[in-house]
């Protein structure tokens, strides 16, 4: 039996950890194409944009909305943070079958939450130039995340799934019960969030990033959990496209139907954001499964799979050596100012190219880099 779906459904097993463990191409190709997004630069479509303003609305999506609604480039971190619960299920389900007990995988999954945040720490001082302690780096919302969906992964499913109701209806409360000088959702330096970033490090986050964004975030964790049960149940693909775009339909009505009184706004990750941006990545997530499992077409996933098996490494490369990339690119390519207005986005790609030939020798050479 085994599928984690159907157990959940039916209230008798509290995770599914059967040793039937497979990867799943779809899954593993949609965690490439987020890294390669998370990694791009944009394109190089901002300075495009800035040479022809005719390129401006491309370029908008490539960047975050200053405050309320939604970009594609919105979608990218909780696509990550969706797709590293997705890859839960079949990474405990791996290790029960080599042997581990439940305090193994414990004491794994506490070891793997604190290293996250431990190099976000890394590479948010690297990148600055000084030391420099955070919580709002994907990689530290990832590891406190990550964290809390394992321990919600140990209760039956209706209880998982009132958790994340309570949740959500949680973090909206949090911002009413304590709302800024220009009101719960509108305030970007009242707001509670950033009343508590005051409290915890002394200052406002830039760009009004919020710390306890982890919050609503675990839904998005736990979301990917639920999409990797489904995955690994194997169901008829009629079925699993199915359920999946049931999902993806009810995570974007509900969030679109609370967006007058709960704003979608990334910058807070408020309640509607996180279902209505869950809604768009379930979409992104169906379309990989129907392409690749059910088409079948999969010789053109290899350059995603490529960057997908080492996130950690090419996310540490952009972080830290983006900026020397592209000065030692540039010399050999003079940063293509010959094709005039797209010279950005031509230099912006090479260097992108260059980050996933890395990869691609790692990969050659069955290099992976885990925390």
């Amino acid at each position: 039996m085994s599928t984690a779906t159907s157990a959940a459904s039916s209230g008798q097993l509290r995770v599914d950890l059967s040793p039937v463990a497979h990867r799943n191409l779809a899954l593993d190709a949609f965690r490439g194409f987020i890294m390669i997004m998370l990694v791009s630069g944009g394109f190089g479509l901002h300075e495009l944009a800035k040479r022809n303003p005719a390129y401006a609305p491309l370029a908008a999506q490539f960047e975050h909305m200053p405050w309320e609604w939604i970009s594609f480039w919105d979608l990218i971190q909780p696509a990550f943070m969706f797709i590293v619960g997705a890859a839960m299920p079949f990474a405990l389900a791996r290790r029960v079958e080599q042997g581990a007990t439940r305090s193994q995988i414990f004491r794994h999954v506490a070891a793997r939450s604190l290293r996250l945040i431990l190099m976000s720490q890394i590479l948010m001082s690297i990148s600055r130039g000084r030391l420099h302690f955070q919580l709002i780096n994907v990689l530290a919302q990832i590891g406190i995340t990550y964290f809390l969906c394992y321990l919600i992964m140990q209760l039956r499913f209706r209880w998982q799934a009132l958790i994340a109701v309570l949740i959500l209806i949680g973090h909206w409360a949090l911002f009413v019960a304590f709302p800024g000088t220009e009101g719960p959702f509108m305030s970007k330096t009242t707001n509670i969030g950033a009343r508590v970033d005051i409290f915890l490090f002394g200052q406002i986050n830039p760009g009004y990033w919020a710390t306890i964004n982890f919050i609503t975030s675990t839904v998005t964790t736990l979301f990917g959990v639920w999409a990797g049960q489904l995955l690994r149940a194997r169901r008829p693909h009629r079925e699993t496209m199915r359920i999946l775009g049931g999902w993806a339909l009810l995570c974007l009505l509900l969030g679109w139907a609370i967006h007058p009184w709960n704003p979608i706004i990334k910058r807070i990750c408020t309640t509607s954001f996180t279902l209505y941006s869950a809604g768009w990545v379930l979409l992104m997530l169906l379309a990989f499964y129907w392409v690749v499992e059910v088409k079948g077409y999969r010789t053109w996933t290899f350059p995603l799979i490529v960057v997908g098996a080492n996130p950690i490494f090419i996310y540490s490369v952009d972080m830290v050596l983006r900026g020397w990339l592209d000065r030692a690119v540039g010399v050999f390519t003079f940063r293509y100012e010959w094709l005039g207005d797209f010279a950005p986005v031509a230099q912006s790609v090479t260097v992108l190219v260059v980050m996933w030939y890395l990869c691609y020798w790692l990969y050659r050479r069955r290099i992976f880099f885990k925390l």
